[in-house]
This record gives C-alpha cells, sequence and structure tokens, in this order.
C-alpha cells in the first residue's frame, strides 16, 4: 500500500471511533437519571477511549479553562486522604474524582451542533423520568415523607436534583432558543409537576432560583411575574406541598433544627482539622464527637451544606480550589451567554451552577455522583457547542 495512503486511512479510523465514542456519550447520557450502573459502566469505557486517544500537549484543546481548578480540587482531595483518620475508606470514596473526567470527554466529543443534541436528550430522558415520578406519586402512593417519588434513581433527593437541573434546561430553551422550544414546552410541565412531587425543598429553592436567573439574562422586567406565578403554585399545590412549603420558614421543624446543629458539628471540625479536614467519607465516623445536644438524629452522613461538608472534609483549601472552580465557570458561561450560538446551553449552564449552590446550602448534591455528572455535562456543553466539527477530528488525533 502507498504510504500516501496511511494518512487517510488513519484519519478514517479515527472519524469512525469518533463516532462510537458519540454514541457511548449519548447512551451515557440517556442512562444518567435512570440507572447509575448503567451510567457508570459506559463512562468507564468513554474513559479509555479519551485517554488512549487524546493528544495531550495542548491543554487548551483538553477541555475548558474551568477543568483545571476542578482538577486541583481532585489533587486536594487525595492529598486529604492521606491525612484522613481512616485512610483506606477515604481512598475508596475518593474515587468520584474520576467523574470530573466528564468535562475534557464532552469537550471533545460534543462539539458544535452536537452539543444541542445532548440538551434535546436530557430533556427527553427527563420526559420520562418525570412520568415515573408522577405514577408513583398517582397510582404507588408514592405520596408522604416517609415514601416520596424517587423515579428511578435510589433516593428521592438524587432524582429532585436532576429533576432540578433538567427544569433549567428546558426553561432556557424556552427562552432563548427559539429553534428547539416545542418540545421544552411539552416536557417542562411534567418535569415541574415531578420535582414538586417529591417534597423536596433544597432542589424547590434551587429551581426557583435558577429561573430566576434565566428570567434576569432574558429581561430582568420578567422577575415582576415571578411572585405572581410563585403564589398562584402554591394555591393549586396539593395540602402536602403547601405544608412543605410553609416548613421553610418554620424553626421548630425538626429537619431545619437538625441542619443548624449540622453547622455546629462542621464549624467544630474545621476548628480541629483546617488544612487536611477529617478525611473524605469520615463526617459520619466522628459525627457523634462534635455532637451537640440539641441535634434531632444521632448520625447523619454528611452536613447537608456543600462549602461546609468540603471544609469539614476536605480542609479550607479544598474550599477555596471549589470556589475557585464555581466562579471559572460561572465566568466561562457568562461569556459564552453573550453569543448567540451558544446561549441556550450556556444559560442553562449558568442557572444549574447557581440553583447547585443554592440547594447546596441545604444538601451535599455536589457529592452525588448522579447529579455531579449531569451537572459536569451541562456546564461543558457550551464550550463543546463554541468548537467546531473539525477541531474535534484534530484534537482527538494521536501524535505524529
Amino acid at each position: 500500500m502507498p504510504s500516501s495512503a496511511h494518512p487517510f486511512h488513519r484519519t478514517k479510523q479515527l472519524m469512525d471511533i469518533n463516532t462510537i465514542n458519540w454514541q457511548l456519550l449519548l447512551l451515557f447520557v440517556v442512562a444518567l437519571p435512570l440507572s447509575i450502573a448503567a451510567a457508570s459502566i459506559v463512562l468507564t469505557g468513554l474513559v479509555f477511549l479519551w485517554i488512549a486517544r487524546t493528544n495531550f500537549r495542548d491543554p487548551t484543546e483538553i477541555a475548558p479553562t474551568f477543568f483545571w481548578p476542578l482538577s486541583l480540587y481532585a489533587i486536594w482531595t487525595l492529598i486529604t486522604v492521606i491525612f484522613s483518620v481512616d485512610p483506606m475508606t477515604s481512598l475508596v470514596e475518593s474515587k468520584e474524582v474520576l467523574l470530573f473526567l466528564v468535562i475534557p470527554i464532552v469537550f471533545q466529543l460534543a462539539r458544535g451542533e452536537r452539543a444541542a443534541t445532548v440538551a434535546t436528550l436530557v430533556l427527553t430522558v427527563g420526559a420520562v423520568t418525570a412520568t415515573i415520578g408522577i405514577v408513583q406519586f398517582g397510582i404507588l402512593e408514592y405520596d408522604n415523607l416517609g415514601q416520596r417519588p424517587s423515579g428511578s434513581m435510589g433516593h428521592y433527593m438524587t432524582y429532585s436534583g436532576l429533576l432540578m437541573l433538567m427544569i433549567n434546561v428546558a426553561f432556557a430553551r424556552i427562552l432563548f432558543d427559539t429553534r428547539e422550544r416545542t418540545w421544552a414546552v411539552i416536557v417542562l410541565p411534567a418535569l415541574v409537576v415531578a420535582l414538586a412531587l417529591t417534597l423536596t425543598r433544597s432542589a424547590w429553592i434551587g429551581s426557583v432560583i435558577g429561573v430566576g436567573i434565566l428570567l434576569v439574562l432574558k429581561n430582568v422586567r420578567l422577575l415582576a411575574v415571578a411572585p405572581a406565578a410563585f403564589l398562584l403554585l402554591i394555591f393549586l399545590a396539593p395540602t402536602q406541598i403547601q405544608t412543605r412549603i410553609y416548613s421553610v420558614v418554620d424553626l421548630e421543624n425538626a429537619t431545619n433544627r437538625d441542619r443548624l446543629a449540622m453547622v455546629t458539628v462542621g464549624a467544630g471540625m474545621i476548628r480541629d482539622y483546617p488544612v487536611t479536614g477529617v478525611g473524605p467519607e469520615m463526617i459520619q465516623v466522628l459525627y457523634e464527637d462534635y455532637r451537640p445536644p440539641d441535634a434531632v438524629n444521632a448520625l447523619n452522613q454528611h452536613l447537608h451544606n456543600v462549602p461546609l461538608q468540603i471544609a469539614a472534609e476536605r480542609g479550607l483549601p479544598a474550599l477555596v480550589l471549589w470556589l475557585w472552580f464555581v466562579g471559572a465557570v460561572v465566568v466561562d458561561l457568562a461569556k459564552r451567554v453573550r453569543h448567540k450560538s451558544t446561549q441556550g446551553v450556556a444559560a442553562a449552564g449558568l442557572a444549574a451552577v447557581a440553583s447547585m449552590v443554592a440547594a447546596g446550602m441545604f444538601e451535599y448534591n455536589f457529592g452525588d455522583s448522579d447529579f455531579l455528572m449531569l451537572l459536569l455535562v451541562l456546564i461543558t456543553l457550551p464550550a463543546a457547542a463554541a468548537a467546531t466539527e473539525n477541531s474535534d477530528v484534530t484534537t482527538l488525533q494521536a501524535p505524529q
């Protein structure tokens, strides 16, 4: 075979593999709200293929800039394992940092128009999982705090967090993407109803904040209709939902009192372990040592607050790195929301970050694998959309 044919066949082979990778990415997105096991298996395959084929010589072609502070956060997490009160357990639980590779994978595989395809797929799967939750509530009697709709997820908190992110995608598409608006309009009511039925206050607050950000980005005057819409929803809501809404500001509520106790626990751990924290997954091990007398629960697995959890578990340097990551994401998305080609996905990404931070004041959602993976997908899509299809092939070529 003539040597001149080699580059052509090599490029064709790379493009065929890229097609397989793209199909795997779509399968990963489908699996995210349906099965964590399936999503993890597909992601593992994507990671191996990405490592084998990526040219690491140019960092700007590997991932968006906000990936690097997150990488430092991952490195610091592994350092804290060494100083953990139980290093082996912390090491096993620190495998979550591998999920951060979702960012470079999505960045390289969802280039150009593919980013919009991924967003559409998120909404489609969202329609399915929302329907499951509504059926659970209406037919299977998942209608109380002891048994709430959880879709196909193992826990209602994970389910509500995913619905929260999907609501941001749907609302952003309605406001900013006229080409793909119809499907979002159809799906949004099911997502909102399913989220309401989970009775999960943190996700409700996160959704309100996310939608508020989207309204401001579109036209700040749209915020004027938000209070009326909110009051109407409360008036039409079932009694269970109304009671949960009122409980948000009830300081006598047992859950609220226990969250205040968790602040005391976290503050004590930070005071005693300010640099490296107590170690990943060690909050529950030492919880009783710091538990105040007025705490409701004898034990909690985590502190229901993202910044507090990170600082107590991994030290104040980890919190600084996490804040740097969040700030870098916001800066990146704020730039991309100004451009028509990336406005819709960038607005959805900004709303997703705002929702994560708001809900994260009452729940450790950044430590939820299912939630985290979808969040990383959504914040990376704008950078991928801004790239060209051709740069995708160039980036993935092996070193010469």
